[in-house]
């Protein structure tokens, strides 16, 4: 952890064990969306001074936000403003960086705590962009808020990288399941058997000789030269000897 970093912890933790009652600090909760977000600003002491804020995703909006809020903070003669948001997918993160570069503090609620929160806030169940906002700030108002992990430099890349891999392999799982569920029940089930264990090979098969009268009318050296990907061995050897025959 750098000293930014160590810097931005110990302030949350301050803020967590200081918060309940504060009239100091403008909370600002904000619901998360893909285009647009929406948020409450009150107190701890449960004042509130603007109960919706719709802003978009995007720069412009961020600066509305901001604009908003530190209006509120002088108006009303509060010393620092904390924003604090549901993590929600990878929507949240451009907001939230954002703000943290500008130098504010910014806290994540966890979803178990805002749903069971919500029902207990105004008793209902179901989910409202305003209301859910106004809850973030009442669950912040508690301290029940979590530290907003922000790496910077090459360790930011590293995670955005592993993200981005996690994502490709999510959708490459999705596509060889529905050529397993479709393609090849229809044309090939035969393959289904030795379909998880050696997935590059069945896909080669599936692409070069999906009819299996096409391995059929193939000689076996030329069925394995249309197929065959990485290395050799002798239990891709047998399997796909016993695709062949």
């Amino acid at each position: 952890m750098n000293e930014e970093d160590g810097s931005r912890l110990e302030e949350f933790r301050q803020f967590r064990k200081e918060v309940r009652g504060s009239s100091e600090d403008l909370l600002v909760g904000i619901d998360i969306a893909k285009d647009k977000h929406y948020a409450f600003f009150g107190t701890a002491q449960g004042k509130t001074f603007l109960r919706r804020l719709v802003f978009e995703n995007n720069l412009e909006g961020f600066g509305k936000l901001l604009a908003q809020a530190r209006a509120l903070r002088d108006q009303n003669g509060l010393k620092r403003i904390v924003f604090g948001m549901e993590p929600t997918g990878n929507y949240h993160k451009p907001l939230g960086e954002h703000l943290i570069q500008c130098g504010h503090l910014v806290v994540l609620v966890s979803g178990v705590a805002a749903c069971e929160n919500r029902k207990t806030l105004d008793g209902r169940w179901d989910t409202n962009d305003t209301r859910d906002a106004a809850n973030v700030a009442d669950l912040m108002s508690q301290g029940k808020c979590l530290f907003y992990e922000f790496p910077v430099g090459p360790l930011q890349d590293l995670r955005n990288l592993l993200s981005l891999r996690r994502r490709f392999k999510r959708v490459e799982h999705g596509y060889q399941v529905r050529i397993r569920n479709h393609l090849l029940a229809k044309y090939f089930p035969e393959l289904d058997r030795y379909y998880e264990r050696s997935s590059p090979t069945n896909l080669a098969i599936v692409r070069w000789c999906l009819d299996p009268s096409v391995v059929a009318g193939l000689e076996y050296k030329e069925f394995v030269q249309r197929v065959w990907t990485g290395r050799r061995g002798l239990e891709k050897e047998r399997r796909l000897q016993a695709i062949w025959k």
